[in-house]
């Protein structure tokens, strides 16, 4: 049966079921039933299947034989039984051992032969997003229904489709961003991904914003206000500005997140490009250090909304009208070296958070696996967000002291009481009058934050991607 399907496929001629399939989904798709189909009609149809509606001006334009912008069932099935035909020949790259099957160990072959390093979890959910008879393994028939109205051609523009992956933020770091071919950066797709993350982290933001309220507090004033706790903290901020001031600063935490990841993808971009980066290809490594070079060109280029959000968050009632108002009395009164106080420990904590957090967390997320997910591949939401609590929470504790002697350098005008120390001033005075437990003040409402931002960031960047129509696995 497998011989004669591949005969019929590399046959010259559309076999007559075949022809009643295609000529079933064209009717489907002529919402007017006036014998062709326009590109609305596709859009709406790619819309009900939940693929992203920007394939279609693709198929338009590969299947349009006479260019009138309209697709007539001789044009719908020509285009389809050729697209059948290179799907035919990309299945069986994958199956490798030709037994009509793809399983999770032949995905996962695939991307790491195209310099794609995956783990088994990761290439599961592949698999699952194709795996329409749970049998952890796709056939000839879901692979090509999966496929037959995405426009690809090779295995790398699949496999590019793949790679996309969540971006989540926890308020202070942004992953590694996503790399877009050049048919999706033309359909827009890179900057409705954008958006659907900068929407997750501004509600992200907001949701834990009293917590990193308190968390700014007890680090700068942690040292003068003993007995605080996250109680009285937050009793004490309630009683001087009302609930409203909880949300302090987070006006501005929201607002840098669209140009912030927008500078952070645009650099990366360039960054990967570089020969001394790519000489080996995309690797782990290699994405890693862009990631991190792309970050740091990120924070030296918005750093100075990062000294008003600490400014704004402490402030006491009255003491700014605003933003502009902010960024007018600091300029005023301190300069504009004042803008990038704390740059030094901001940009050496970079290194340190992100290549732990990756670390641990693909270390952890393995090491279940190989233990406890022989069979099924798929170890659950609950224990992934479980290795990303625990490798966030190494990553923050790696780079605490840094992200608080950043956030005192920041904040050293409005603690005038104070010498205005270097970092490794901080440093020394620190260690000296408080002691190592005062490198981490501040840490438990940090951590507290951080499963209830994953969690929003997750739901609302789903919900995102839905609204915003990113077709993603």
């Amino acid at each position: 049966a497998d011989q004669a399907l591949h005969y019929t496929l590399l046959g010259a001629s559309l076999d007559p079921a075949r022809e009643r399939k295609y000529a079933e989904l064209f009717t489907q798709l002529d919402l007017n039933k006036d014998g062709r189909v326009d590109i609305n009609e596709l859009r709406i149809g790619l819309a009900a299947r939940g693929l992203h509606q920007g394939e279609a001006e693709e198929i338009v334009l590969e299947s349009d034989i006479n260019h009138d912008g309209l697709l007539d069932f001789q044009e719908f099935s020509q285009y389809l039984w050729a697209h059948e035909k290179r799907l035919w020949v990309m299945f069986h790259s994958v199956d490798r051992n030709n037994d009509g099957r793809i399983d999770v160990g032949e995905i996962q072959h695939l991307l790491q032969k195209l310099g794609t390093e995956v783990t088994m979890e990761q290439a599961s959910r592949i698999l699952q997003s194709m795996d329409r008879d749970g049998t952890m393994t796709v056939d000839w028939t879901e692979w090509r229904d999966h496929f037959l109205f995405n426009p690809f051609h090779n295995m790398e523009e699949i496999v590019r489709h793949w790679k996309h992956s969540h971006m989540f933020d926890i308020g202070e770091h942004l992953t590694v961003p996503d790399e877009f071919s050049e048919r999706e950066r033309r359909s827009g797709l890179v900057w409705r991904q954008l958006v659907a993350g900068a929407m997750a982290g501004a509600v992200s933001r907001t949701g834990t914003a009293p917590l990193d309220r308190l968390k700014v507090f007890l680090q700068v004033h942690g040292s003068t206000s003993r007995g605080i706790n996250l109680w009285s903290g937050l009793r004490g901020m309630v009683q001087e500005g009302g609930v409203s001031s909880l949300w302090r600063g987070n006006g501005i935490n929201v607002l840098k997140i669209a140009p912030e990841s927008a500078i952070k993808f645009m650099a990366y971009e360039q960054v990967s490009a570089l020969p001394s980066i790519n000489y080996k290809g995309r690797t782990h490594l290699s994405r890693f250090i862009a990631g991190s070079l792309a970050g740091a060109i990120a924070q030296t280029i918005i750093y100075p909304m990062e000294v008003l959000k600490t400014r704004l968050t402490l402030r006491k009632t009255g003491q700014y009208s605003g933003m502009a108002d902010c960024a007018r009395q600091i300029l005023k009164k301190e300069g504009v070296r004042a803008f990038y106080r704390g740059y030094l420990p901001n940009t050496l904590g970079i290194i340190p958070y992100a290549g732990i957090d990756l670390a641990v967390y693909e270390t952890l997320k393995n090491a279940w696996l190989q233990r406890y997910c022989v069979d099924s591949a798929d170890p659950g939401v609950l224990v992934l967000l479980g290795c990303g609590t625990i490798s966030s929470t190494c990553g923050q504790l790696a780079s605490y002291p840094l992200a608080l002697i950043r956030t005192r350098m920041q904040a050293q005008a409005t603690t005038e009481d104070k010498p205005k120390l270097t970092m490794v001033g901080q440093f020394k005075y620190i260690i000296s009058h408080e002691g190592v437990p005062g490198l981490y003040r501040g840490i438990t409402p940090n951590f507290l934050k951080v499963i209830p931002a994953v969690s929003i960031s997750y739901v609302v960047y789903e919900h995102m991607k839905k609204v915003l129509g990113v077709g993603f696995y």
